[in-house]
């Protein structure tokens, strides 16, 4: 897929106004699922006026008695109603294709509910037997039957069957049999809606998911016609114990060439086999035993899913890692890509997600953003959010879905309703007037991230048969081999001014191997045949090849499975701790870093005739910067992320707020230069002076009086000096302070606290001029002053965790739904609601007033 042919005129303006279609997105969950239309609407019209882009439906528990079960009429059509009023306020409306999650229900019987694999031993004496092979309890099946002689049988053989029967021979001395059962793993759906329950289905069968879909997909897809659905959704899967499907064996035999039963024992340490099989290695048999659950999962899940959804006219939405393990490029092969978690200098299932879509060409790649911030529900701040998307834009993530925003019924006791987990994204939150603004700046960022080609210099090789090896039995391939890899290598990558993508075995048949400027061999001990040979490829092309020791592992050590051993694929082996030392010797940083402090992240955007730089400071100090870009450019600007405004920028003293960003623009030619196109703007007066004359700076400060609890008013007599060409005047709340989180606290939260807790609407003579919410909390009024006497008011906003803590109706309401439906949640972290929770200024605010001298 070509890139997207944008100049950096054309990036600008579009950060100053975005397309609407990289709007944030939220996760709607509807509880029981039993909604109102009024409601319905009203919740609607209020996300599309914060500047939320759409909704995802999400279908979870009751939390009361319901007479609307899933898929009931009344459920479809409150469904329909829902799509229909979407698209009349041009919000994109899409459908969680099931309850919860993850895939399953009361239509999925024993033959399509997912299995796990279960090792029983027995202990025999010398007797020939002949066992019954029925299973103890509903559902086992047995795979097969191993004899092993002595009481620590190590070496085993294949026992025959006979019909339902299993024929033990005499003996010479005390044996023991090892049995391997099939059995249901009786994982029933989570967070199941009424009329939703039953169990999870095997996402190993396409027959289990055809199933699912043709009983669930069609009924929603029946209430809302293919036009009104942006997408339809799977979360990650969460299949917990599913390594086993009834036609393992025969897939098994047709993709590896030779049959599983006789070894299968293998996948247990130090089993070894005698008998048919004795020449398999056990390696052997658990990387080709993995591979091929991978490829079940990819034929019987995602490509059952894609197939139905492209039958149906609707794209297909994909979280795809978890158990069963899915690979990184099997996210290629549906419509929509997306991960979720953070941590910007590791690898979270974001990076897997948005490797994927890169290396497949794509640029719009979604995430899962908000999960648990800063729990308890109601705690989270405009600059949490703000503070961790972020770090998903720093991930490559560049649209985003908010979880989430609870449906909350108008005759709902307290609060109203609340998901079991954070975050609680509505306007019930006090400090919803700065939502607007902050949908905006993440509207723009997306989109401009989005432009262009993206520069990622380093990839990491995903170890997969490495992890199979060592993870014999059930398996997340995303969450094992990021333990493998560890956290020294992404971090010694991303503090040192590259960025990234992982790369599998199929990824690297899809690369051009000139342009793999550097391959990290993370403690690899395994290659694939033709992943050699690739690599070699990637060497003989000039690229770096290194072959590094990860913290997840041993160093490596033994060859390749390819035609070369290791040490003559690599240009280097890199002991723990050197990768940086070896990174700048293959190639200089694409943007390098003095005085990050390692909490500046860069993501660098190739455009036609320059470069965009998005800079972001993910901490809770000021820092001042020298960057020092690879690519040299004939000009330099900082852009506002807010508001697309340019100024001059210093590349040797870059300053960043806590949790702030700029987007530093290079021009190829003086001519292109958008700061030659006209005058250059300040994004803040704060940022510094940029017209050529000479000011002086005065401190005024301000006497507040509270009229109302967290109301501040104060009369301000207008200097004429302040209102002459070239001055300009500035509200300054104060600075900010670190406030390290603990260590145990759930989900991502800024670690600072803002001299105003948490938001200020100003207003100037009763008219709003602006909402202070994120560092430097400041604002500038020039432009709004008049002659005369004017009245400044603030009106402080906090969160709603106080209205929670104290919220009687909240024990009632979870007791009630378990006497309606059972134990189906756990309302997180309600004890922390009041941790550090403040209302209020903390600083008296000044003004500052700039005048030309």
């Amino acid at each position: 897929m070509p890139a997207r042919a944008v100049t950096l005129a054309q990036a600008r303006a579009g950060l100053a106004d975005p397309d609407p279609s990289a709007r944030p997105m939220m996760r709607w969950w509807w509880f029981g699922p039993e909604v109102e239309h009024a409601e319905i609407d009203r919740e609607l019209r209020a996300m599309a006026a914060a500047g939320i882009g759409g909704a995802e439906v999400a279908f979870v528990y009751p939390l009361r008695e319901t007479t609307t079960p899933f898929l009931s009429p009344a459920h479809r059509e409150a469904l329909a109603h829902a799509a229909r009023t979407a698209r009349e306020l041009g919000l994109r409306f899409d459908v969680t294709l099931g309850s919860g999650w993850s895939y399953g229900g009361g239509h999925i019987g024993p033959e399509h509910a997912a299995r796990r694999l279960h090792w029983e031993r027995r202990d025999i004496g010398l007797e020939s037997l002949a066992v019954p092979l029925d299973g103890g309890w509903p559902g086992d099946e047995l795979v097969a039957a191993y004899l092993g002689e002595g009481a620590d049988a190590a070496d085993w053989q294949l026992l025959p069957r006979t019909g339902g029967t299993l024929t033990i021979p005499p003996g010479r001395g005390p044996r023991r049999v090892l049995l391997a059962w099939s059995r249901p793993t009786g994982q029933q759906v989570k967070r199941a809606a009424a009329g939703a329950e039953g169990p999870v289905l095997d996402h190993f069968s396409a027959a289990a998911t055809r199933r699912h879909l043709d009983v669930v997909g069609t009924a929603l897809l029946d209430a809302v016609p293919a036009e009104l659905i942006g997408s339809v959704f799977s979360d990650s899967l969460e299949v917990y114990g599913a390594d086993w499907t009834p036609r393992l064996p025969e897939e098994f035999r047709r993709r590896r060439g030779y049959d599983l039963l006789p070894v299968l024992p293998l996948v247990l340490d130090g089993a070894r086999i005698t008998g048919e099989g004795a020449d398999v290695d056990p390696a052997r048999l658990r990387i080709d035993l993995g591979r091929t659950r991978s490829e079940l999962v990819e034929d019987g899940f995602v490509a059952t899913c894609q197939e139905w959804a492209r039958e149906h006219g609707v794209r297909f939405r994909l979280q795809g890692y978890g158990e069963p393990p899915i690979e990184l490029s099997t996210n290629r092969l549906v419509d929509l890509i997306e991960g979720e978690g953070v941590g910007w200098k590791g690898l979270p299932q974001t990076r897997w997600a948005t490797s994927a879509a890169h290396l497949d060409g794509r640029d719009d790649v979604s995430t899962e953003i908000w999960t648990w911030v800063h729990s308890p529900s109601f705690r989270a701040t405009p600059l949490d959010l703000k503070g961790e998307a972020h770090e998903h834009l720093l991930l490559g993530s560049t649209h985003f879905v908010g979880h989430g925003w609870p449906y909350s019924p108008p005759d709902a006791p307290g609060l109203g309703w609340v998901f079991y987990a954070a975050g609680a994204l509505d306007d019930r939150n006090p400090w919803w007037p700065a939502m607007p603004e902050l949908t905006r700046y993440l509207t723009g960022l997306c989109w401009l991230l989005r432009q262009g080609r993206g520069v990622a210099d380093v990839k990491i090789y995903v170890p997969a048969d490495d992890v199979r090896v060592e993870n014999p039995g059930p398996l997340d391939l995303w969450r094992a081999v990021a333990a493998r890899i560890g956290p020294d290598i992404p971090a010694a990558i991303r503090e040192n001014g590259y960025d990234l993508d992982l790369v599998d075995d199929r990824a690297l048949e899809t690369l051009d191997p000139a342009e793999v400027p550097i391959l990290v061999l993370p403690g690899t001990r395994r290659l694939p045949a033709d992943t050699a040979h690739r690599i070699a490829a990637i060497r003989a092309a000039g690229g770096a090849v290194l072959a590094v020791a990860a913290s997840g592992t041993t160093p490596p050590a033994g060859p390749a499975e390819g035609p070369q051993p290791m040490a003559e694929l690599a240009t280097a082996h890199v002991p723990e701790g050197g990768l940086a030392a070896a990174l700048h010797a293959a190639l200089a940083p694409d943007l390098a870093l003095d005085g990050d402090g390692g909490e500046i992240g860069v993501v660098h955007r190739r455009l036609e005739d320059g470069d965009v730089y998005f800079v972001a400071n993910t901490g809770p100090r000021t820092r001042t910067l020298s960057l020092r870009p690879r690519d040299e450019h004939a000009a330099y600007e900082a852009w506002d992320p807010a508001t697309g405004h340019r100024r001059p920028v210093d590349l040797s003293a870059v300053e960043l707020h806590p949790y702030a960003a700029i987007v530093l623009a290079g021009a190829d030619a003086v001519e292109n230069a958008a700061a030659r196109a006209e005058t250059l703007a300040p994004a803040r007066p704060d940022t510094g002076d940029t017209a050529p004359v000479a000011h002086r700076r005065e401190r005024v400060g301000l006497r507040l009086t509270e009229v109302a609890e967290h109301v501040h008013e104060a009369a301000l007599e207008i200097d004429p000096a302040w209102l002459r060409p070239g001055a300009g005047v500035v509200l300054d709340l104060g600075p900010c302070t670190p406030a390290p989180a603990p260590a145990d606290a759930h989900g991502y939260r800024a670690e600072v606290h803002g001299p105003v807790r948490e938001i200020a609407v100003v207003r100037l003579d009763g008219v709003q001029v602006g909402v202070l919410w994120d560092a430097p909390f400041r604002l500038d009024l020039t432009e709004h002053l008049r002659a005369g006497t004017s009245t400044l008011r603030l009106e402080v906003h906090g969160t709603a965790a106080a209205a929670l803590a104290a919220d009687p109706h909240l024990d009632e309401t979870v007791a009630g739904a378990r006497r309606a439906s059972g134990d189906r949640f756990t309302l997180q972290d309600l004890d922390r609601a009041l941790d550090e929770h403040a209302v209020g200024l903390r600083e008296s605010p000044v003004l500052e007033v700039r005048l030309p001298v």
